[in-house]
This record gives structure tokens, C-alpha cells and sequence, in this order.
């Protein structure tokens, strides 16, 4: 896992490579994080006690948000999450799923429950 990093990325129990690009005091009602999830594999389900919003950059997944129906996202699709719901993603694909986590307020580890 961690030998397939890329720089500035690290790999979490979430079953997937994040990069922080914007996380600390000075802009606390925001965060901003690169995810990379590789072909096969399903992000850890879980849920944020903060708002977020996936914003897929590249590769196809299957996301399942809440109590809604999973649905197919690529490339330029924006996914909303309401704090507290139940998420993950599937990289359906056969390319790296890679998307922008957005999280108001910013993302701290005490925001993430798992539920698994």
C-alpha cells in the first residue's frame, strides 16, 4: 500500500491515499483533500460529523450516500453528503478513482466515525 504513495499522499485505514491541500487553523470553515482510491477496492463506510462534498476529478466509482439508491459518478460530478450520513465509495473502474474532499467546517479526525 504505502510503496504505491505519491508524494505528499498517505494512506489511511479509510482504505485509501489522501493528500491535504487546505486543513488548518487559519481557514477553519473550510478543508480541502485529494482522495485516491484504487480499481477494485470500496472505501471504509463512515460517517463525518461535518458537511462534505466529493468532487470527482478522474475514474468512475459507485457512491452510496445515506438511504439514497447508489449511483454511478465520474469525472465532474459533485456529490453532496450531509453530516452524519453514511458513505463510501466503489472504484469501479480500471483506473485510480480520484476526487476533491471539501469539508465545512474543515476536516479534523475527531469528525469521523467508522461503521464497519
Amino acid at each position: 500500500m504505502n510503496d504505491k504513495a505519491k508524494p505528499d499522499e498517505f494512506w489511511t485505514s479509510e482504505r485509501c491515499y489522501i493528500t491535504e491541500l487546505l486543513n488548518h487553523g487559519q481557514t477553519p470553515e473550510v478543508s480541502i483533500a485529494r482522495t485516491r482510491v484504487e480499481p477494485t477496492v470500496t472505501t471504509q463506510l463512515h460517517s463525518l460529523s461535518v458537511a462534505e462534498w466529493y468532487v470527482i476529478e478522474a475514474g468512475t466509482g459507485i457512491m452510496t450516500v445515506g438511504e439514497e439508491m447508489p449511483r454511478r459518478v465520474g469525472a465532474g460530478d459533485v456529490v453532496c453528503i450531509p453530516r452524519g450520513s453514511p458513505q463510501m465509495i466503489f472504484n469501479d473502474g480500471e483506473n485510480d478513482l480520484v476526487f476533491l474532499c471539501v469539508c465545512a467546517p474543515k476536516f479534523s479526525p475527531e469528525c469521523y466515525t467508522s461503521l464497519e
